[in-house]
C-alpha cells in the first residue's frame, strides 16, 4: 500500500511475535461462525510492520467477533498501537450499543488523536485499518481508512463493503487542505508525493492533508451470506473481488481459504506483504 509496507503477524489475544497462520470459531454452536487468517511477508528488504486481530469476546451478554487488518508504513508502532487499543476504544464508547456508527467514528477519531499525541514515542509512521465487528452472528459493522478492503460473498456474488481511499479519488479534499497529489516518484498517485492512501492513522507530518475518519457500513447477515474476506492491498492489487470470493468458497476451512488466497496472489506476482482473514458464516 503506502510507504513501503510490510507485515508482522500476531495472535489477536496478545501483542508481539506470534504465528502467522491460525483459525478459530464462535463460542455459540448455534451461530456456527468460523474464521481463519494467514499472513505473508513481501519481497521488499525491510522488516514486517502489519498486525491483525481475529477473535470472539463476550460483552454485555453479546458474543462479539472482532476482526481487523492494520497495514502499517514507516515502522510498526502505529499498527501495533491500533491492535492493542482500537477495538477497546470502540467498545467502551457509551453509545456503541445504541448508536454504533457514531461510536465507531468517534473511537477512530479519538484513537488517531492519541496516536498523534504520542508521536515522539510512536514515530512518524502510520497505518491503514479495516475493522469488522460481528454482533451475535447477525449484525456486522465494517469500517475502514485506507486501502485494506472488506468483501462479502453473498449467494456466490462478491460485494465490496469498504471504500478504497486513494489520493486520486480524494484529490479535491487533499488540495483543499493545502496538499497535493503527485505521481512522482513512481507511477502511483501519492499525497504530497509520499503516501499512496488519502486516509490513515498517524502520519503526523502529513496529517494536515490526510483524513482519518472511516467509511462505515452496517450489514445484516442472512442465509445467503457466506464469507467475509478482509485483506491488505497486497491481495487486492492482483486478485479482484469476485476471484477472491470464488477461491474462498471452495474451502470449508477458512484458514485453508485464507492461505489459498495468499498463494494465488503470490502466483500472480504480488510483491507486497499480504494479509488475509476469512470469516465463514455457514458451517
Amino acid at each position: 500500500m503506502a510507504r513501503f509496507c510490510c507485515f508482522r503477524g500476531c495472535w489477536s489475544q496478545t501483542t508481539g511475535h506470534s504465528p502467522d497462520n491460525g483459525k478459530g470459531k464462535s463460542f455459540e454452536d448455534r451461530v456456527r461462525v468460523t474464521y481463519g487468517f494467514s499472513l505473508l511477508k513481501g519481497k521488499a528488504n525491510h522488516p514486517m510492520e502489519d498486525y491483525h486481530v481475529a477473535k470472539f469476546v463476550h460483552v454485555k451478554g453479546h458474543e462479539v467477533g472482532l476482526f481487523a487488518i492494520f497495514d502499517g508504513h514507516l515502522g510498526d508502532k502505529v499498527p501495533q498501537y491500533l491492535q492493542k487499543h482500537l477495538f477497546d476504544n470502540i467498545l467502551k464508547e457509551d453509545e456503541f450499543w445504541t448508536h454504533p456508527e457514531k461510536a465507531i467514528s468517534e473511537a477512530y477519531e479519538k484513537t488517531d488523536e492519541a496516536i498523534l499525541s504520542q508521536s515522539p514515542e510512536l514515530g512518524r509512521g502510520g497505518s491503514t485499518a479495516v475493522t469488522a465487528i460481528l454482533i451475535d452472528g447477525r449484525k456486522l459493522w465494517i469500517a475502514n481508512v485506507g486501502d485494506s478492503r472488506g468483501v462479502l460473498a453473498t449467494d456466490g456474488k462478491a460485494v465490496q463493503i469498504t471504500v478504497d481511499h486513494e489520493p486520486s479519488k480524494e484529490r479535491c479534499d487533499i488540495e483543499t487542505r493545502g496538499g497535493f497529489v503527485s505521481n512522482m516518484p513512481g507511477d502511483v498517485p501519492r499525497v504530497n508525493g509520499q503516501l499512496a492512501v488519502s486516509r490513515a492513522f498517524g502520519d503526523e507530518s502529513l496529517k494536515l492533508h490526510l483524513r482519518s475518519d472511516p467509511d462505515i457500513r452496517p450489514v445484516d447477515i442472512d442465509n445467503d451470506t457466506e464469507l467475509l474476506i478482509l485483506a491488505s492491498d497486497g491481495l487486492w492489487k492482483v486478485v479482484n473481488n469476485q476471484e477472491a470470493v470464488d477461491i474462498g468458497r471452495k474451502f470449508k476451512d477458512p484458514h485453508v481459504a485464507a492461505k489459498q488466497l495468499i498463494s494465488e496472489a503470490v502466483k500472480k506476482d504480488s510483491k507486497d506483504d499480504i494479509s488475509c482473514i476469512v470469516v465463514r458464516f455457514k458451517g
